[in-house]
């Protein structure tokens, strides 16, 4: 079973919601969200991001990061500028980007869920990163950015959430800087709020498709919260967070590339002949964007190269070790580069497919030594990962568009 619980979200007042809503908070380098809230007071940037508001010199992990958080998410509510619905609610939430249509539904889930299982996950947290985000939920008092849920499709949950946005007008209707057009309603129907949540209560689990960090930070949050407070009884509005859960077939994971920085010890001949050993080469006039899994783009010394993976370097019986991140990771970066930990290991960078395969041969022109295009990991993959309790290797999944934050605020002190 799984449990959307409707919440009273502080959401921007109409008018300032695309001056509020804001990227992910780690999508963005210091720097970049410095620049992309610049002249704009009401960027949720500075919420959750708080040290673009610092002298760049300042430690992102000081206690004054957190608390120029809280202080600027209680200007913007003291302000106007975040109003709070006066009962609970559902919100639909749909991205549409070049075509692309995916519709979810927003609503807080149960930290008991996550950590029985029923909410599942496919990838492990730093505890620095998770530590950051626990940090700003209780400086804060709020769940500020959505986790991203997806959802093996049911008709009747779908058929509730169009049926609904057919019939009625949207809060909030825009189109943001990078071309994703952004679409809220308030679900203010009882009747419908109450069949989605039967709906839900149906569906055996829930997946994080991203979000991991800020998913373990809600429930540690919640660990503190709870032996702070001698009457807690496990109902308390800390036992929830905020999500957003969208159908499994609406969602698109994009391919999430790599760059290594040099070769290692290998001259480009010696690198290319131990490659040749795990994967069939051939090179290629024009990039290389994989079209089928197993087989891999290969740009360096300002040319392409297919690879394609050869027979019994991977079995297919094995749900880790058949990604192509894995057959990449196990047979190329680990033997023949020394990369046995990508997590930490500075000699390898891993690049978004939303900015393309021209990234991969700017950053390799610009003296990395060579980029790796991928297929991408399907949700499919995911989801048989999450089911069997394993982890995938890191920087596997790229979803695009991402939730933008801000449009939705679960405060769970109140």
């Amino acid at each position: 079973m799984s449990v959307i619980r409707p919440f009273r979200a502080y959401r921007p007042a109409r008018g300032y919601e695309r001056l509020v809503a804001a990227p992910p908070y780690d999508v963005l380098s210091a720097e970049e969200a410095r620049i992309a809230a610049e002249g704009n007071p009401y960027s949720f940037l500075r919420v959750d991001k708080a040290e673009i508001c610092l002298d760049p010199s300042a430690d992102p992990y000081g206690a004054a990061v957190y608390d120029t958080a809280a202080a600027n998410l209680s200007g913007l509510i003291g302000d106007g500028v975040l109003i709070k619905d006066g009962t609970p609610r559902l919100y639909i939430y749909r991205l549409e980007r070049e075509g692309r249509v995916q519709t979810g539904l927003v609503g807080c889930v149960s930290v008991d869920e996550y950590r029985s299982g029923a909410i599942r996950r496919h990838e492990l947290t730093r505890a620095d990163k998770e530590s950051d985000r626990v940090r700003h939920v209780l400086a804060t008092g709020a769940h500020t950015g959505p986790i991203f849920l997806t959802y093996k499709k049911r008709a009747g949950i779908s058929d509730i959430i169009s049926g609904y946005a057919a019939e009625n007008a949207p809060e909030y209707d825009f189109t943001a800087a990078d071309g994703v057009r952004h679409t809220v309603w308030v679900i203010g129907d009882a009747n419908a709020e109450s069949s989605l949540v039967a709906a839900f209560a149906e569906a055996p689990a829930l997946y994080i498709a991203d979000g991991h960090h800020r998913n373990a930070a809600a429930a540690a949050a919640r660990d503190a919260l709870a032996a702070a407070n001698p009457n807690h009884t496990g109902d308390e509005e800390y036992n929830y967070y905020l999500a957003v859960a969208f159908p499994d077939d609406e969602l698109y994971i994009m391919d999430y590339n790599r760059v290594v920085r040099a070769l290692r010890g290998h001259d480009r001949a010696g690198f290319l002949r131990e490659a040749g050993e795990k994967f069939f080469i051939e090179p290629s006039d024009t990039p290389v964007r994989p079209a089928e899994r197993h087989t891999f783009g290969l740009y360096m010394n300002g040319s392409w190269r297919r690879m394609t993976a050869k027979p019994g370097t991977y079995d297919e019986a094995d749900p880790i070790g058949s990604l192509d991140v894995s057959i990449l990771q196990n047979n190329l970066l680990r033997p023949v580069l020394g990369i046995v930990d990508p997590r930490s290991d500075r000699g390898i960078d891993f690049i978004g497919g939303a900015r393309g395969l021209s990234a991969l041969r700017e950053r390799v022109d610009a003296g990395w030594a060579a980029a790796f295009s991928m297929y991408p990991t399907s949700v499919a993959e995911l989801e048989t990962i999450a089911d069997a309790g394993l982890v995938m290797p890191p920087k596997s999944t790229w979803f695009e568009p991402k939730l933008l934050s801000g449009l939705f605020i679960h405060k769970m002190t109140e």
